[in-house]
């Protein structure tokens, strides 16, 4: 139960905000050749072009992010990269490959993302996500989530008409999986007869929801449930006491959310600032 409730919050209110990917700043190019290494440490020129250690710190600091040690192997491979990537770089401009204007559009658009993406993180820098905010979505969402969970089954049908004919033939002792399997146009339950699985009455929308809450355990709805998919009969088959996980299981979730948030009202600010043409 923890495990599949834990599931259905984590898609309840994840949502996380991705950033551009990274790539290398053409400008990069018309910087002096190199910015000089720590003391003692020798600089990396390849065919006369040394490679810059802004460079290599930019892709330590990202493997760092992505929770790879630091190490002699891990300097050793940024190195051998590094390198691998200026030799065939510059056997691209050799063939003229940057003058190609496919490939030029490509570069100011990797140079967008990165600018992008530093815009990206100096917003939620600058606007932190204070532990007191998540604590108060938490228990927002906590309280929307009612109290129990249901064990449901339903059967989906386009239109009222089928739908009653459904109800009257289980009146008559007919075998509810064996409908679902046969009649329900839902896709995802239909095979296993219409079963939903165990969850709260907040995963479904609100007339389903509604029915869900107001019947008794073990029966189905009496006349059909219209939704936006079309009309259900809709059976409980269990009700348990419902366990939301608590608030540090959950913290990070919210806070991946509320950076999203946080970045698509900067987004909705900017847009609706600038001025857009079409010329």
């Amino acid at each position: 139960m923890q495990r599949n409730l834990r599931n259905l919050a984590a898609a309840l209110v994840a949502g996380t905000f991705a950033f551009a990917a990274g790539a290398q700043d053409k400008a990069e190019k018309a910087k002096p050749a190199a910015t000089k290494p720590a003391s003692g440490a020798k600089r990396i020129v390849v065919n006369g072009v040394a490679i810059p250690q802004s460079r290599i710190d930019a892709m330590n600091k990202e493997l760092t992010a992505q929770g790879q040690p630091d190490n002699p192997e891990r300097q050793n491979a940024v190195k051998e990269e590094l390198v691998n990537r200026e030799i065939l770089a510059q056997a691209a401009q050799k063939r003229g490959l940057d003058k190609n204007p496919d490939v030029q559009a490509q570069m100011d658009m990797a140079r967008q993302a990165v600018l992008v993406r530093a815009l990206f993180e100096s917003e939620v820098k600058a606007n932190a996500i204070t532990d007191a905010d998540l604590q108060k979505q938490y228990e927002q969402f906590k309280g929307s989530m009612g109290t129990n969970e249901y064990r449901v089954s339903h059967i989906l049908v386009d239109k009222e008409e089928d739908a009653k004919a459904i109800i009257a033939e289980l009146n008559r002792g007919g075998d509810f999986a064996k409908i679902a399997k046969e009649k329900s146009k839902d896709p995802g339950s239909k095979e296993n007869g219409g079963d939903l699985d165990w969850g709260p009455s907040a995963r479904y929308v609100k007339p389903f929801a509604d029915a869900v809450q107001s019947q008794q355990k073990g029966k189905y709805s009496a006349t059909p449930v219209k939704t936006d998919f079309g009309y259900h009969i809709i059976r409980v088959d269990d009700v348990r006491p419902l366990k939301v996980p608590d608030f540090n299981e959950m913290k990070e979730q919210f806070r991946q959310r509320a950076q999203q948030q946080q970045i698509q009202r900067m987004v909705m600010d900017l847009r609706s600032k600038a001025k857009v043409e079409e010329r």
